[in-house]
């Protein structure tokens, strides 16, 4: 299916696309995987594939928000899987121009891109944040859009931006919506590689509001989710969701690392960790028929295995994390 085509990973060097470039390269396509232009020659979470993977794929350093270095890049490419973005949502509230640049600007110069070089499908990354507290569940990708942080609203934009482009200009673009995403590689900006350093270096756990409930999608699963939107037939102008469907607590899946950490220590709630009451997303639940039915894909990672490979990577490299420097 991807045998010899050409594929372009912008965020190659995040968390989900480094392990969206493994698969890919697993599934024998010639790869290209961008990273952000930076002054260290550190290729981000690609450092962490093996080297007989690393060694099949060719890394190139940029910015999407360089319309001239997209244009150029993308040149003689078959599929684009557009990742790039800025993601952290308490970043959001005190850069949001930042979020702008990247996130709506730099997706319209991949979808301009794509468009004059005729390129065959671009896979746009949406989040489930742009669905903002469920008004129904399971959320289905008929659910208003409700931009709750500065971080979603710069999501919907991107996401308005890729529709326009295939209502258009016929750019055969998909957007895919992942629900929340865990596993190796994922930062301590996250909740789960959060609880798990401070279950191995604090004395409490110490975490935002325990409440909300999210749906959970091992990292695997989502990659794999990926290349399923950037292969089957017939989907171009689609949004499809990338979830689980069910959802647990903050607070319960912090207390279920604990339980296969051996781990009794307290989950404190720290003010100074508690988003704005109405930023905060209370429920995130995913209605996944339409990835089931349109791109043949369904989860298959249970939350305790998922989890439990999270915790050997960060119990593994533990150097690399700050436990108390972020926030939730």
């Amino acid at each position: 299916m991807l045998q010899g085509k050409k594929v372009f990973v912008t965020g190659a060097g995040g968390f989900i696309g480094s392990h969206l470039t493994e698969e890919l390269v697993k599934a024998n396509a010639d790869v290209t995987a961008m990273i952000r232009y930076g002054s260290s020659a550190n290729w981000g979470n690609l450092e962490f594939l093996p080297q007989d993977i690393r060694r099949e794929i060719k890394v190139v350093a940029g910015n999407v928000e360089d319309s001239d270095f997209m244009m150029h890049s993308l040149k003689g490419q078959d599929i684009v899987f557009h990742l790039a973005a800025l993601i952290a949502i308490p970043y959001s509230y005190v850069a949001p121009r930042s979020y702008v640049r990247t996130n709506v600007e730099g997706t319209l110069n991949v979808m301009e891109a794509v468009r004059r070089l005729g390129i065959g499908r671009v896979v746009h990354t949406s989040t489930s944040e742009v669905y903002g507290t469920a008004l129904y569940a399971p959320i289905d990708e008929s659910h208003p859009l409700q931009g709750q942080s500065p971080y979603s609203a710069s999501k919907i934009g991107a996401d308005k931006i890729a529709e326009s482009y295939f209502l258009s200009f016929a750019t055969p673009v998909v957007t895919l919506r992942p629900f929340n995403t865990y596993g190796p590689r994922q930062s301590a900006r996250a909740f789960i590689p959060t609880v798990i350093c401070q279950a191995l270096e604090q004395p409490a756990i110490r975490m935002g509001s325990l409440d909300p409930q999210r749906d959970m999608t091992f990292v695997r699963d989502t990659a794999l989710g990926f290349i399923a939107a950037g292969t089957a037939p017939g989907i171009e102008g689609e949004t499809i969701n990338l979830g689980v469907g069910r959802t647990d607590s903050i607070g319960a899946i912090a207390g279920r690392i604990l339980s296969l950490m051996g781990c009794d220590k307290p989950i404190e709630q720290d003010p100074s960790r508690v988003r704005p009451a109405k930023s905060e997303v209370q429920k995130l639940l995913s209605n996944n028929a339409k990835a089931r039915e349109r791109m043949g894909w369904s989860p298959t990672v249970s939350l305790d295995q998922g989890l439990a490979e999270t915790i050997e990577f960060v119990k593994k490299n533990i150097h690399l994390f700050k436990s108390n420097t972020y926030t939730i």
